[in-house]
């Protein structure tokens, strides 16, 4: 199982999205990759849980998380094939550990511990300061800041240098290159 959710090795640099929901992740993960003419990750946790919505009309269960972990990685790794210089990835597993620890208030050790040894040139924290948008997957409109805490306390906690990100796309925008070229 661990095999499964291991990074590959690469010259690349990986860039890591993460936050609370509807706050741009996916918006900047794919605009930087075509900013920096490479390649992208998708939230593989978003793929896997609109299919399930649309297939059984059913949510998240603890049973997902394996699989999902296990998605995310695999759509990583097949990404860095293509990447030139950058990869940009909507989410990481430490999206996964923290959304587990706030749902279910436990993670699975294994996700986690490897959450934990996977490598960002920079990770970026989204801030909350961006209009909510509702959709089939989106459940804590009115929990933002909460959520947003612990995704801050949790990266702190364990010591994971991060980058805020506040403002509007260009401000963002701005904020992100600014780390990339120093």
């Amino acid at each position: 199982m661990e095999k499964d959710l291991i990074q590959q090795p690469s010259l690349c640099k990986r860039i890591a999205f993460v936050g609370p929901e509807s706050t741009g992740k996916t918006t900047l993960s794919e605009l930087m990759a075509s900013l920096y003419h490479t390649q992208w990750v998708k939230e593989y946790m978003r793929l896997y849980l609109q299919e399930k919505w649309d297939k059984q009309h059913a949510v998240c269960t603890w049973e997902d998380l394996l699989p999902i972990a296990k998605g995310q990685i695999r759509l990583e790794n097949e990404a860095l094939s293509k990447a030139i210089g950058y990869l940009f990835c909507d989410t990481c597993l430490l999206e996964l550990v923290i959304y587990s620890y706030i749902y279910y208030g436990k993670c699975d050790p294994v996700i986690e511990r490897q959450a934990l040894n996977h490598k960002y040139e920079h990770i970026f924290l989204t801030y909350i300061d961006t209009p909510w948008v509702a959709d089939d997957l989106r459940d804590k409109p009115d929990e933002r800041e909460e959520v947003f805490a612990f995704f801050r306390d949790f990266l702190e906690k364990k010591s994971i240098p991060f980058h805020l990100l506040k403002g509007d796309l260009d401000d963002r925008v701005e904020q992100i290159n600014q780390k990339l070229t120093r």
